[in-house]
């Protein structure tokens, strides 16, 4: 019996040093609407490594945030990224959404996005799908934000679709 729980202890410690760093795959995505510049200013939180590994799993060649000499491939992929997993409509209006930028630090990714101008959303729809390449446990904490409304909704993996009325 004791040999039994020693084995079923030294099997969980050891699992737990070999799994990610993280055990849950969580980010999170904000969309506020600019009422100045008729925009929604968007921004996508994630962990620096699960971003990382899925634009490699994605792209299939190896980037690495926190090294300057990947900036450029960096920006390109998460240009095209974005816009395969992220996706805006008011008002029944498909939004372009346009890349801005990234930031990082150490543990996280910040990724910039603005819309194409569009006057007094109502029915804002969005299909977020961020990391669903990589991770089946996904889970995307969506805040969409108009005139100071703040509406907030978890998407599970598969789910990618939310709807809200303002």
């Amino acid at each position: 019996m004791k040999k039994i729980f020693f084995v079923f202890i030294f099997s969980l410690i050891f699992s737990s040093f070999t799994r990610d760093k993280h055990p849950y795959h969580v980010g999170s995505v904000e969309i506020n609407y600019n009422s100045k510049s008729k925009t929604f200013e968007i921004t996508g939180r994630f962990f620096l490594d699960d971003l990382e590994n899925s634009l490699s799993e994605k792209y299939k060649k190896p980037f690495h945030f926190n090294d300057t000499n990947y900036k450029a491939q960096l920006n390109m992929a998460l240009k095209n990224y974005c816009a395969e997993y992220l996706k805006l409509k008011t008002n029944n209006q498909l939004l372009k959404v346009n890349y801005v930028g990234y930031e990082e630090d150490n543990e996280s990714v910040n990724v910039f996005l603005e819309s194409d101008a569009v006057a007094n959303p109502k029915k804002v729809e969005a299909a977020v799908s961020f990391l669903y390449n990589l991770f089946d446990d996904q889970i995307n904490i969506v805040h969409i934000i108009v005139d100071g409304n703040r509406k907030t909704e978890k998407l599970f993996y598969p789910n990618r679709y939310l709807f809200q009325q303002f």
